[in-house]
Parts: C-alpha cells; sequence; structure tokens
C-alpha cells in the first residue's frame, strides 16, 4: 500500500512541474514540441545539370624548345673588338652582336682596291695603243702581228681587271662579315668570348640565339592514342593549352601539328610538337609544362560539377534535390570525369539539381536548405 500511495505521489508531482513549465514558458514549451516533430532543414549548396560541348582533353607534361636556335660564329678569322648587347636581352634581326677588329679588312680591301685601280689604268693604256695601232696600219707602218700582240694585251688586262674587281667584292664581304647581325628576332644568351679574344673562322662559339616567339612545345603520348591523333590531324591541328606549374593563372593556347614517324620503344610513347605564340615571351627553352591536348569534343553533354559525384557500394552516385526540397539519391554513369566537371552519360537529365556541398549530412529523404556560396 505505501508503494502504490509514492507511485501515485510521483506522478502527481509530475503533473504539476508540467504544468508549471507549460504555464511559465509557454513559447519555449511549443517551439520543443514542434522541434520534435519535424527536422531542421539542412544547409547545401546546388547546381543544375547543364547541355554543353565538352571537349576531352589529355592532361601530360613537355617542354618549351626554341623555334629557331643558332649558334654565332664568325665567318672569318679575327679579333673580337665589340659585343654591344646585354647577355639575355631581347634582340631583332639586323641588330648587330659581335664586331670584330675591322682594321686588317681595311687594309685588304685598300690593296684590292688598288689593284684594280692600276690594272684598269694600264687595261685602258692597251686599248689605247690598239687604236693607234690600228690608224697606223692603215698606212702600213704596223704589222698585223703587232696589231694582235697588242689585242691580246688588251684581253689579258682586262681579264686581270675583272679579277680585281672580284677580289675588290670579296674584300668587301670580308669586311662586311667582321660585322656579325643577328639572324632573327629572339632572346641572345651569354657571351662565349671576350673582347680581344682571337676567333677562327666558323670554329669559335660567340653566344646562343633562340628565337622564343612563337615558341615549340614537345610532349610525348601514349601509343594507344595514336590512331585517334593521326585521324585528328588528317582533318587539322589539335588544339593544346599550356600552363606553368604552379602558375594557375597563365594559359598558353597553341596548336599541335606534328607527329613523330616512330613510336618510341623504351616508353611506348610517340613525340608530338605544338607551337604557341608565346607573345609575353614567359616561356623558355628547356623548361617543363603542363600541357592538355584537345583530342575531341564530347557535343550536347550532360554536364555537372565534379564535386556533386559521390562514391558508394553500387557505384558513382549523386543526391538530386527534388521540388519539396527533399533529396534522393541518384545512380549515375559518368562518362567523363576532367578537371572541375563530370560528364553524365546516364541518371541524369538537364535542369535537374544536384548538391554539390554538404553531402555527408544528407540521407534519402533529408529536407534540406538551398544556400548561396556567399552565405
Amino acid at each position: 500500500m505505501n508503494k502504490r500511495n509514492g507511485f501515485i505521489l510521483i506522478v502527481i508531482a509530475l503533473a504539476i512541474g508540467g504544468a508549471a513549465f507549460q504555464y511559465f514558458f509557454p513559447r519555449a514549451a511549443a517551439n520543443s514540441g514542434k522541434a520534435t516533430r519535424t527536422a531542421a532543414a539542412i544547409p547545401v549548396l546546388v547546381a543544375k545539370a547543364q547541355i554543353q560541348d565538352v571537349a576531352r582533353v589529355l592532361e601530360l607534361v613537355g617542354r618549351a624548345e626554341a623555334y629557331q636556335s643558332v649558334t654565332l660564329k664568325a665567318r672569318v678569322d679575327g679579333q673580337v673588338a665589340a659585343l654591344p648587347f646585354l647577355e639575355g636581352q631581347a634582340v631583332a634581326a639586323g641588330d648587330v652582336l659581335v664586331r670584330l677588329d675591322p682594321a686588317d679588312f681595311d687594309a685588304r680591301l685598300q690593296q684590292a682596291e688598288a689593284n684594280l685601280a692600276r690594272d684598269q689604268a694600264q687595261l685602258a693604256k692597251a686599248e689605247r695603243d690598239v687604236d693607234r695601232l690600228l690608224s697606223l696600219k692603215g698606212r702600213g707602218f704596223v704589222s698585223d702581228q703587232q696589231l694582235a700582240d697588242a689585242r691580246v694585251t688588251v684581253d689579258a688586262l682586262a681579264a686581270t681587271a675583272r679579277a680585281d674587281r672580284a677580289a675588290v667584292e670579296s674584300a668587301r664581304l670580308q669586311r662586311n662579315y667582321a660585322t656579325i647581325k643577328a639572324p632573327f628576332a629572339g632572346i641572345i644568351g651569354a657571351k662565349q668570348v671576350s673582347p680581344g679574344a682571337a676567333v677562327k673562322a666558323n670554329d669559335t662559339a660567340l653566344a646562343v640565339l633562340n628565337q622564343v616567339k612563337p615558341i615549340y612545345v614537345t610532349f610525348a603520348v601514349p601509343e594507344r592514342y595514336l590512331p585517334r591523333l593521326q585521324a585528328a590531324l588528317r582533318v587539322e591541328p589539335l588544339p593544346v593549352t599550356v600552363t606553368v606549374p604552379g602558375e594557375r593563372g597563365q594559359r598558353f593556347p597553341g596548336v599541335a601539328r606534328f607527329l613523330d614517324n616512330a613510336v618510341d620503344p623504351t616508353t611506348g610513347a610517340i613525340q608530338m610538337k605544338a607551337t604557341v605564340p608565346n607573345e609575353s615571351q614567359t616561356l623558355t627553352p628547356g623548361q617543363f609544362l603542363n600541357i592538355g591536348l584537345t583530342l575531341d569534343t564530347l557535343p550536347t553533354a550532360v554536364t555537372i560539377p565534379a564535386v556533386a559525384v559521390q562514391q558508394g557500394p553500387g557505384g558513382s552516385f549523386v543526391f538530386v534535390v527534388k521540388p519539396d526540397t527533399t533529396v534522393e539519391t541518384r545512380p549515375i554513369t559518368v562518362a567523363l570525369l576532367q578537371a572541375d566537371t563530370a560528364v553524365i552519360d546516364q541518371g541524369l537529365r538537364e535542369g535537374e539539381t544536384v548538391v554539390t556541398d554538404g553531402q555527408l549530412r544528407l540521407s534519402p529523404g533529408a529536407k534540406v536548405q538551398i544556400k548561396t556560396s556567399d552565405s
């Protein structure tokens, strides 16, 4: 009997306490009851599935190569007088890069010109002699043999004068070779000789000039892509995008036209070469680069942000937001996952909304609150 009375007293106390809570805190009590009936909406970021053409890009690593490169050498023996350039500077075609001491070349030119003047004077005299002998022969004072000998002398002196003119042209050419100019615009490298150094014709390296605008980028492509590359290049060059590792902000567009004629048996890859305008001359020969080679384009593909794709025991899936702002899990087939974009082959239609952030808190049927990236 005492136990029964005690239980009754406990029930009465709880009832009185509940009534007091309702009396003193009516709003809190109402909210508490409502919370137990409705779960809070989970904030998420979303995106809509879109239809767009997607380029299939092969990510590779390559190196920059000079479009043209030449090691400057003198075409004549001589002594370096000056190297009027700064190492590493950009030069234009025709800029003077090396001057050899012209004194010796000037002396040779003057000697050749003097020889020409002497022999031309002798030729002129010999021609006058022939004219004089012709006049005398008409009066019977000169034999045919004398006239013939005079004409032979004219011919010999004329030949000598022609040789002298060739010697003058050669001396002028040699003097011109004493000034070495840039054959094309580019970046000049380090000076490999100093003023006063003696150089041998076609032997002593003076400096290296590289053309970098445009510039080549070479890279190796796995041989499994060879048939597709061959077919594509028969139609048009393949577009490439070049980036510098660690410098995501700069992108250099170009085109790949060259495909090597053999696969490297040690690597199972084939070399390709792309041309990049490199207007800013940022890319440098020998530099390692990232290359995005566009193989082809998937037309009218269903795409979503790659972060929306989740992995489960059954494969890939996404959370799709329904009109009542609840979510369902939807199995999908991913045709291509590239950079920040996923191309969906099956499972989604254009315009459907998928969750891109907040998936860890979701389960099928959960209520969501769509927020903006700024909130």
